[in-house]
């Protein structure tokens, strides 16, 4: 039987054809959702992007250009069609791989990003490598020992985390370990990672503040997850046969709750796509979401939607399997 009365189960029992055909037509469904919301975001992504104040031909060619000057140069780079045709041709070219050139630097758009975009997968890597065990062991530790002492002390560190800007956990952190301390650079550049020690040197201030972002609300849905899965009565059954505290959690409650645990996860290391972009402009970190911010005062706009679009597809990427997990590893749908 692989129904939740039964802790030992596997988690991905096969169930039979109709159930089965079930959970296929749920997992397609999410990718066509996802799909369908990339399309949408794509839309958005163009028309925010053409709404930024200023004429890029001019930012190119400065305030002495000449009127000829401005419309050959707005003619060329097609600036003058309509706003839907620039769309679909844009969309056309992300399909195919082709992301176009740079208006600031007259360089491919890919070539521009390669390097940023790696530095940038670095620096989550690396945060979600610390994140993600420290709130998962606090979140199923908590939960165990609800309404201890331990657990109460959890919480209000979460709670006052939370209620702390990360531009503030920045700026606080390069004034304890860069200013005060001297332990660490102000400054993060990825192209100084010779040896371990440089690595640690480098990502040291940019995890903490990430971390402290992303792992305060997985502790929160993780212990929620946990405790909602400790009231069912199969847990409560364990607990009268004797059960120990950490066999209820280990072995009955935490395969039960997955399901909501990954998809703490998966929102809290969506957020590292976005949350980047304040914690790499404030130490310099040459990532891609810094390339964005310098793109936006060039208004380069090849090089803004492209960076857009890598952001939210990441995000969608984490949210969809987050719900593809969800799916398979529901108990009713394994029945």
């Amino acid at each position: 039987m692989g129904c939740r009365a039964c802790p030992g189960a596997p988690l991905f029992a096969k169930g039979p054809p109709q159930m089965n055909m079930q959970i296929s037509r749920l997992v397609l469904g999410r990718l066509g959702v996802a799909l369908v919301t990339l399309l949408i975001v794509s839309f958005v992504v163009f028309a925010a992007t053409q709404m930024l104040p200023g004429d890029v031909v001019q930012i190119l060619l400065g305030q002495a250009a000449t009127p000829d000057a401005v419309a050959a140069l707005r003619e060329a780079m097609h600036l003058n069609d309509p706003a839907i045709l620039r769309y679909g041709r844009w969309l056309l070219g992300l399909a195919q791989g082709e992301l176009g050139n740079s208006y600031a630097n007259d360089m491919p758009v890919a070539d521009l990003i390669g390097g940023r975009l790696a530095n940038t997968l670095m620096l989550a890597a690396v945060t979600a490598a610390v994140a993600v065990p420290l709130a998962l062991t606090l979140g199923i530790t908590t939960a165990m020992y609800r309404g201890s002492v331990y657990d109460r002390i959890i919480t209000m560190g979460i709670v006052a985390v939370i209620s702390v800007p990360e531009f503030m956990i920045a700026t606080l952190a390069v004034l304890t370990f860069a200013v005060w301390l001297k332990w660490l650079p102000a400054l993060s550049f990825a192209n100084e990672v010779t040896s371990l020690t440089e690595m640690l040197r480098v990502f040291a201030m940019p995890v903490i503040t990430l971390c402290c972002v992303i792992s305060a609300q997985m502790i929160r849905m993780t212990r929620a997850a946990v405790i909602d899965a400790l009231k069912m009565p199969y847990v409560e059954m364990a607990l009268l046969k004797g059960a120990s505290r950490r066999r209820l959690v280990m072995r009955h409650a935490l395969p039960n709750a997955i399901g909501p645990i990954v998809n703490a996860v998966a929102l809290s290391l969506s957020y590292l796509l976005g949350g980047v972009i304040i914690v790499e402009t404030i130490f310099n970190y040459p990532g891609i979401a810094k390339l964005m911010v310098d793109a936006v005062a060039t208004r380069d706009l090849p090089l803004i939607q492209t960076c857009a679009m890598i952001f939210c597809l990441g995000y969608l990427l984490l949210i969809t399997l987050a719900d593809i997990i969800a799916i398979l590893s529901n108990p009713k749908l394994r029945k």
